[in-house]
């Protein structure tokens, strides 16, 4: 059937502020679905309240209406535009479907004419409803576990009594598994039962029979009007049931899966889905599988986008999103082309020729005394994806994207040595779980002992312990007699250089030179193709490996590569992608050709089509570099990658990469504490009283000077990490020993706090001459609460004209002053009308995105041709929008670790973050934010 031609204007509904269990990988496939639509030529309006995504952006949609996610304010966008026929609620997560869901009940679709496409209710009902999901599957003879529901407190204890233990909980209608728990034994059972009536929004649980250990697998199924159907793809999960999907590593495609297993789990998978409902787009299928293969149980359905349709699109190439909107609309598969090819149909099961790990990040160290364990609830706020020629060359690789301070797994001096610690961890997996998993055979521990504690599939481990082998030969060597075929052999297992020096006692630069020049072993790098290589592919999405033919043919065009943010995590998230994508667009518009360099699957800037070229490797040296030296760029671009691109400077500085924008000397000279004190002394501008100091008896000493209370801030950090307000000695001495214990050899700066100062910041883009401010932000919190933590006002709502006029000529000359090619931000403390500069950051800023939304300027494009060289900030004819007041308002995930209290302080702990406009300041929304800002400030 072709596209439905009554359909002209479609509303999609966005996901909201990003909250651990949904995150950008919904904005990811909103933006997606809203360029799919506009291609067909149908008009697009938007909801979402996020200013921090390329979701909500003009390039993204016709109309963008940053609102609260409530029935009011599809109302309101109703009333404005009567032309809308449809609304497409599958790519905002569970919030956008709550929303259409309760919008359907009040009537309002039906009142204005609406009708929903692209997600069947009665399908999402069945599915998200535990009895009825059970029931169904008893019907058309899919296995599923041994249980009942339950809505109240009494029945819960009846269905535990007659399954006996251990059995698990799961609530009905909740996000990122919360409410749910396995239930070892009977006196746990009251609490958990209780958690999850409260958590769930209906007040009904699901109690059934736990099948802990068993493997559990992922298949991602597209399907259209007329029944026709494709896998996508099979995920397997590296760990085994027990650990929430979002929470565990994953593999494309399955590995350890017999064919018949699969075929019989592929069929299983079209029966449900033509028995929940007539729906055409995205299904995530989930199940379970006895460790001996013999029986499949289906744990849930997902009739909608979910986080793995992001990590399908990226592992395959096949764009989700894209062709579910477009079936949406009345398209069949066989009607659509495959985007990557240009020439095959979309009705087809991608092939690919590659293996595909997905590891999640975590952030635990932003909320201390939280339960680290991993289980039914997910925890983690971002994930890396690594692509190798096999399991253990893209295990490495995702395990160097994470930013966790490792080389890859293992081979870093880094590994556990304490038995009884390591068996602890297996038996209750953490984040680090993987890590132990490979210490623990370093240290000896038996494979029986390892697999009895993890109930990780044999075939895994044994990957794991052969990469233990081949590290204890290469140990046996130096630089000079390993043998190449031995590099070779550890390369194509993805053993970063790194590694390799720890293993040879030598330098990372030693052991490039000897293989890239000596031995000629280089990367190569391959297509993303969705067809193994089968039909020719028209999208350059690569990947490294060593070994074959290179399929990156470069050009002579003059180039640029933008360096990703790499994996979400709290202090730096989606704002930083906003950014990159900009850049991207802002370079093309000059006349450049773009690489993308990035390892995050859920982001837009990973997309097969917005740079000219994207490499999906980890941002991380080894890999930066040999991309360098394959497209020989004019330079690369770090400042807006957020901390993890800009961590990169020194190394590009060092081997004459050249830096686009403000310099290296420039970017450092702000990241060390003192020096950037230093330059604000030269130039006259106030800060609080400092001074640097790299152990205990100098900041026992120092403290004596400047006098308590103390901000202790190490250099080189993101988020605030290890900041802290210090009131005596003690604390003082008890903080600096952790800070230097986490970052060894730091400069510590120790700044008198400037207690009950109002806090402010501003955005600027700067040519090396000229200074335009963006924005100028009043925060409704005291100085002492991370900048991300903070409620900010945009303008200022009660700073005078000789504050505002001290804040505007700092900002001027500490741009000039730090010779700010591009973006800088810097942060201010105002005591008694007197301005105080606490940092500057030369670089794209968290509130960039906010204020680009809110004054509807494309500020990020205007910094990049700065940066580029082609404008000056003069060039550009500044109109911002000004009307009234926006707020951005941080948001969340303290419900993830309820036994965690929400304070906050100088680190950041914020996952996300939404906008909210006001006309004037008597708004009641801001009179109740303004009377809470003392809430939450500790130390």
């Amino acid at each position: 059937m072709p596209k439905d031609s009554s359909i002209k204007h479609v509303l999609i509904i966005g996901s909201g502020p990003i909250v651990i269990g949904q995150a950008c990988e919904f904005d990811y496939s909103g933006s997606q679905a809203a360029r799919s639509l506009r291609e067909e030529g149908i008009k697009v309006t938007l909801i979402n309240s996020n200013p921090a995504t390329i979701m909500t952006d003009p390039v993204t949609a016709d109309h963008v209406y940053l609102q609260p996610l409530e029935k009011k304010s599809i109302v309101k966008i109703l009333n404005e535009h009567p032309d809308i026929d449809a609304v497409l609620p599958t790519m905002g997560g569970q919030t956008a479907l709550n929303l259409a869901i309760d919008c359907e009940k009040a009537g309002i679709w039906k009142k204005f004419g609406v009708r929903m496409i692209g997600v069947d209710i009665d399908a999402i009902d069945t599915a998200e409803n535990r009895e009825k999901f059970k029931a169904l599957m008893e019907k058309i003879g899919v296995d599923v576990c041994k249980g009942d529901t339950a809505t109240s407190f009494l029945h819960g204890k009846e269905i535990a009594q007659e399954i006996g233990f251990p059995l698990i909980i799961r609530a009905s209608y909740t996000l990122g598994g919360a409410g749910g728990a396995f239930v070892e034994k009977a006196e746990d059972f009251e609490k958990a039962l209780m958690a999850g009536l409260q958590a769930s929004p209906v007040h009904e649980v699901l109690i059934e029979q736990s099948i802990l250990g068993w493997k559990e697998y992922e298949l991602e199924v597209m399907r259209d009007n007329i029944g026709n159907m494709i896998v996508v793809c099979s995920i397997e999960n590296f760990d085994p049931m027990g650990i929430h999907t979002g929470d565990s590593i994953t593999v494309a495609p399955a590995m350890t899966l017999p064919d018949t297993v699969y075929q019989r789990m592929r069929n299983h998978a079209i029966t449900m889905m033509n028995s929940i409902g007539n729906f055409a787009g995205g299904c995530n299928v989930q199940f379970a599988v006895s460790p001996d293969n013999q029986t499949i149980i289906g744990i849930e359905i997902n009739p909608r986008v979910s986080r793995s349709s992001a990590l399908a699109s990226k592992a395959t190439g096949y764009p989700i999103a894209k062709v579910a909107a477009k079936l949406a609309i009345g398209y069949n598969l066989d009607e659509l082309k495959n985007s990557i090819t240009g020439n095959t149909s979309a009705f087809f099961e991608p092939a690919i020729d590659y293996v595909i790990v997905k590891i999640p990040r975590w952030n635990f160290d932003k909320f201390k005394g939280s339960d680290r364990r991993l289980g039914l609830s997910m925890k983690a706020v971002g994930e890396v994806m690594g692509i190798g020629r096999n399991f253990q060359e893209a295990l490495q690789k995702a395990c160097q994207s994470l930013e966790i301070k490792r080389n890859g797994l293992g081979a870093d001096g880094r590994e556990l040595k304490d038995q009884a610690r390591l068996l602890h961890s297996l038996a209750n997996p953490s984040w680090d779980r993987l890590f132990h998993v490979y210490d623990a055979f370093k240290l000896g521990i038996s494979f029986r002992t390892i697999h009895d504690l993890t109930k990780i599939d044999k075939w895994f481990l044994r990957q794991i312990e052969e990469l233990v082998h081949i590290e204890a030969e290469i140990e046996k060597h130096t630089l000079d007699s390993i043998p190449k075929e031995l590099v070779d052999r550890a390369k194509k297992k993805g053993y970063a250089d790194r590694q390799l020096a720890h293993m040879l006692g030598c330098l990372e630069s030693e052991i490039f030179n000897k293989r890239y020049h000596d031995m000629g072993i280089r990367r190569v790098y391959k297509l993303v193709d969705t067809c193994a290589a089968e039909f020719e592919a028209q999208t350059p999405y690569y990947y490294s490996t060593f070994g074959e033919e290179n399929e990156s043919k470069t050009s002579d065009r003059k180039k640029v590569v933008v360096l990703g943010s790499g994996p979400n995590r709290v202090g730096q998230g989606i704002e930083f992608d906003y950014s990159c994508v900009h850049g991207v667009l802002a370079a093309k518009e000059c006349g450049y050709e773009t690489i993308m360099i990035n390892c995050n699957p859920e982001t837009v800037s990973t997309d097969f089509d917005i740079s000219d070229k994207l490499y999906f490797e980890p941002v991380f040296w080894e890999h930066i570099y040999e991309i360098i030296l394959q497209e020989n760029p004019i330079g690369v671009i770090v400042q807006l990658g957020g901390q993890t691109a800009l961590k990169l400077a020194e190394k590009l500085h060092k081997y004459g990469i050249k830096i686009i924008g403000t310099s290296f000397d420039a970017l450092d000279l702000a990241e060390d504490r003192g020096r950037f004190s230093t330059l604000l002394k030269e130039n006259d501008v106030p800060y609080p009283e400092f001074g640097t100091i790299h152990n205990t008896d100098e900041a026992l000493e120092l403290c004596k000077r400047i006098g308590f209370p103390l901000l202790v801030r190490p250099s080189y950090v993101l988020g605030g990490q290890g900041m802290k307000i210090v009131i005596n000695e003690q604390e003082l001495e008890e903080h600096v020993v952790n800070v230097l214990r986490d970052i060894p050899n730091n400069e510590i700066l120790l700044d008198h706090f400037l207690e009950g100062a109002i806090e402010a910041e501003a955005d600027a883009i700067c040519d090396g001459e000229n200074v335009y401010i963006i924005g100028i932000m009043q925060h409704i919190e005291p100085a002492g609460i991370h900048s991300g933590d903070s409620y900010a006002v945009l303008p200022p709502y009660n700073l005078g004209d000789y504050v505002m006029r001290q804040i505007e000529t700092y900002t001027k000359k500490i741009a000039l002053a730090l010779r700010t090619v591009g973006l800088i931000n810097i942060q201010f403390a105002i005591k008694n009308d007197r301005v105080y500069v606490i940092e500057a950051n030369p670089r794209a800023s968290r509130t960039v995105p906010f204020i680009c939304k809110a004054y509807q300027e494309p500020y990020v494009n205007y910094a990049v041709k700065v940066m580029l060289g082609e404008k000056k900030v003069t060039d550009f004819d500044f109109k911002p929008f000004k009307s009234g007041y926006a707020i951005k308002e941080p948001v969340f995930s303290f419900h993830k670790f309820p036994n965690v209290n929400k304070e906050l302080g100088p680190e950041m702990k914020s996952t996300g973050e939404a906008i909210y406009f006001i006309e004037d300041l008597m708004d009641d929304y801001f009179m109740k934010i303004y009377s809470e800002r003392n809430l939450y400030l500790s130390r």
